[in-house]
Order: C-alpha cells, then sequence, then structure tokens
C-alpha cells in the first residue's frame, strides 16, 4: 500500500494569468502558499486484475475505457497502467468548487502515488508538469497551471509562467518571523458555495481578446511582483491593502467572479477590521479569505456570524507520499 498527502494551495495574486491565452503572449506570475489541508490518496494491489475506485462514489471497472472520472482514467493511460489497483481518496477540506485547488491537488497526490507504485520516483517539477498536462491537455479541463506546481512543491512561491510554457517555482524568502505574522494575519470563511471554476475562466479567456482585460490583468501581475517585495522586505502591514486592490481589479475580469452578497461579505469584513483580501480562486464562492490584525479576527468572524471560520496554517512540503509498504 502507498499514501500520497498532497496540500491544497491558498492563491494570494495573479491568478487567471497561468492561463495560455495570457502567458503564451506576456507571461505571467502568481504568488501563493500551499497549506496545511490535504488530499490523500491511497493506492494498494487489488486481488485481482480490476480496478476500484473509491471518492465520492465507488467504481468497479474491468478495463480503463470503462473508468467514470476524467483524471483518474487519464493518469492511469499515460502510465500505460493496465489494471489491479485499488484507489482511495479523501481531503481535509469539500473537494470540489471550493477555490483551494483540490482538483490538482488531487491530479498530483494521484500521480505521485501510482508512480511510486510502478518503481518510479517523480521530481516535485515532474509533478506540476505532468499533472499540468493530464488535466489541460487528457482531460480538457479550462484551467491554468498555478495549482499544480503550488501543490507539487508546497510552500510560498513565486510562480512564473514562461511564453514558451515553461514553469519557474521562486520560493519567497523571507525570515520565519514575517512569514509567522501573515499566517496568524489570515482569517479565512467558507462562503458554503461552490463552483466551477472552469466556467469562469472560460468567460475571463474571452474577454482577454479585448486590450482593456489584458491591461487589467497586466496590472495584477505587476502587482504579483511587488508582493513578493512585500514579503521578502518584512513589510507586512502593506499586503493587505495590496490584497484590497488586486481584489478591485479581478472583479472586473468577468461577470460573476463576484456578487452583491460577496460584496457585502468583503464589505462587513473590512468595515470589522480588514485592511483588505479576497475569495480564494476564481471567484463566486468557495473561502473568503481577510488580511487582519489577529485581535481584530474574532469581530470579523461575529460580524460575518452566517460564514464558517476554517483554520489556515502554511504547509513546507508539497506531495509527498508519507506510507510506503510495497
Amino acid at each position: 500500500m502507498i499514501v500520497s498527502r498532497t496540500p491544497l494551495r491558498m492563491s494570494f495574486v495573479g491568478g487567471g494569468s497561468d492561463m495560455p491565452v495570457y502567458y503564451e503572449k506576456y507571461g505571467g506570475a502568481v504568488l501563493s502558499t500551499s497549506i496545511k489541508k490535504y488530499m490523500y490518496v491511497t493506492v494498494n494491489k487489488k486481488f485481482d486484475s480490476g480496478i476500484r475506485l473509491s471518492y465520492s462514489r465507488t467504481e468497479n471497472c474491468t478495463d480503463l475505457s470503462e473508468i467514470r472520472h476524467p483524471i483518474v482514467r487519464n493518469t492511469l493511460s499515460f502510465l500505460k497502467f493496465k489494471g489491479g489497483i485499488e484507489i482511495s481518496s479523501i481531503s481535509d477540506i469539500p473537494s470540489q468548487g471550493t477555490g483551494l485547488g483540490s482538483s490538482s491537488s488531487y491530479t498530483v497526490g494521484l500521480l505521485n502515488a501510482i508512480s511510486t507504485y510502478l518503481g518510479k520516483t517523480l521530481s516535485k517539477g515532474e509533478l506540476g508538469e505532468l499533472s499540468s498536462h493530464i488535466e489541460i491537455n487528457l482531460c480538457g479541463d479550462n484551467i491554468g497551471k498555478q495549482d499544480q506546481y503550488a501543490a507539487a512543491y508546497g510552500g510560498m512561491n513565486l510562480i512564473e509562467f514562461n511564453k514558451d510554457g515553461s514553469v519557474s517555482v521562486n520560493p519567497i524568502i523571507c525570515n520565519e518571523k514575517t512569514l509567522k505574522d501573515i499566517e496568524s494575519s489570515i482569517v479565512v470563511f467558507f462562503t458554503g458555495r461552490t463552483r466551477s471554476a472552469s466556467n469562469l475562466l472560460k468567460q475571463q479567456n474571452k474577454n482577454l481578446n479585448d486590450s482593456l482585460y489584458v491591461d487589467i490583468l497586466s496590472n495584477i501581475v505587476d502587482s504579483t511582483y511587488e508582493m513578493k517585495k512585500i514579503i521578502e522586505s518584512g513589510q507586512v502591514s502593506q499586503i493587505g491593502p495590496l490584497l484590497d486592490h488586486t481584489w478591485s481589479l479581478k472583479k472586473s475580469l468577468a461577470s460573476g467572479i463576484s456578487d452583491k452578497q460577496i460584496d457585502d461579505w468583503y464589505d462587513i469584513g473590512i468595515k470589522s477590521g480588514a485592511t483588505g483580501g479576497k475569495l480564494l480562486g476564481a471567484g463566486n464562492g468557495g473561502f473568503l479569505m481577510f488580511f487582519a490584525p489577529k485581535h481584530k479576527h474574532d469581530n470579523i468572524e461575529k460580524n460575518l456570524k452566517y460564514l464558517k471560520r476554517v483554520e489556515f496554517l502554511f504547509d513546507h512540503q508539497g506531495s509527498q507520499i508519507v506510507y510506503n509498504d510495497t
């Protein structure tokens, strides 16, 4: 049996610039961190040649072509795996439409576990690249590449998407106190709403045919590099206002990223002491993150009493094999 543990991620700035319609012309950049909320994938040899999957549903198949789960089907096919395997998964967070990159964490964790089962160890770069290929090219998902690399590498990184399609992962270099100050300033709430990132990103990509939207996203990318400088220089108090600025820009990239209810929740958080924040992920639901002094967190929670507060701590390791008994 093999068990992989792969973190989910929290994106601060730059989401959307990891789509090829943008980065192939201009180059993109995202600043994000992995968090201590995980996707676990278990792989075990099956007593016969069949394939058994357990996720939100159970599948029992005799051939790859019968598998309904597209990520599993395409991953096994890509690795030329025939059968005789049981695959199960569990997640610390609802696994779809929450803005934490759970689908990509699943892909990275699955690829890591099955490759290990086959006796091959993949580097973090290979995990990011191959899981992106599986989701985008083989599954045909209309998503970017930030989530796969964030899950594979772990930690807080500036992830750059180059015009030639290559990806550079650059760790944010700051002292431990700065990192702890950032972590302790973040308070996150589940909106109770999930959504399809693919649909929102499809609309955003369509809008990027207009130079106005290109300029907006380019300003967001510039802010990604500004955020890196702020963090590495230890100017934690400037993070909130920059998040607020980039969230206002992101909302204008496509209709549906925000709405009146989300705007109202955000305004309540700001009036309750937050200096900035954003919806995590593509928008329209999932988790609402605020940046605020720690002593303001309880007041924000009190005034957003209909939303569930969830503690997010930073992960530093990325996807790992945590159990291997083969």
